[in-house]
């Protein structure tokens, strides 16, 4: 991991820890042929969804294909609102929107802040998934959202 980018990810949990803020964030599901594309922090083990928080005035939309673009180099084609999803895990109030999206490119990125990308089968993340990617992802594959089993 890059001690520089760690070292900021352990200062903004510092942050949370004491002023406990609202984030907003997003994340997206790219599906592609029974598989799924995943990204690697350069502050944190494991693989997540593609993601990140929505800056002020920006609409959830906007910043899922922001944060794909920066994240991935990925131009996304029609995206859907797949969920929205609370956790209030490491002192703050997170409210993360997830998209999903079956039709877009992917290109380069130069983004310190992704350590890889790759793409994975539905049915076989990788070990060090993130728990919430392995929710969402088994939540697709049952073809159930947040909304539909009634936990907002």
């Amino acid at each position: 991991m890059s001690i520089k980018w760690r070292i900021l990810y352990l200062l903004a949990r510092l942050y949370w820890l004491i002023f406990r803020p609202i984030t907003i964030g997003v994340k997206v599901m790219l599906i592609e042929e029974e598989s799924i594309w995943l990204v690697q922090h350069s502050y944190q083990h494991g693989w997540f969804l593609p993601g990140g928080g929505a800056k002020r005035n920006e609409s959830l939309e906007t910043a899922v294909r922001r944060e794909a673009r920066e994240e991935l180099g990925a131009d996304l084609q029609e995206v859907s609102l797949f969920g929205l999803y609370s956790n209030i895990a490491m002192s703050k109030s997170d409210h993360i929107a997830v998209f999903c999206c079956q039709n877009f490119t992917l290109g380069q990125t130069d983004k310190a802040e992704i350590r890889a990308v790759q793409r994975f089968p539905l049915r076989q993340l990788p070990p060090d998934a993130s728990h919430g990617t392995r929710h969402r992802v088994a939540e697709y594959l049952n073809g159930r959202t947040q909304a539909e089993a009634g936990q907002w």
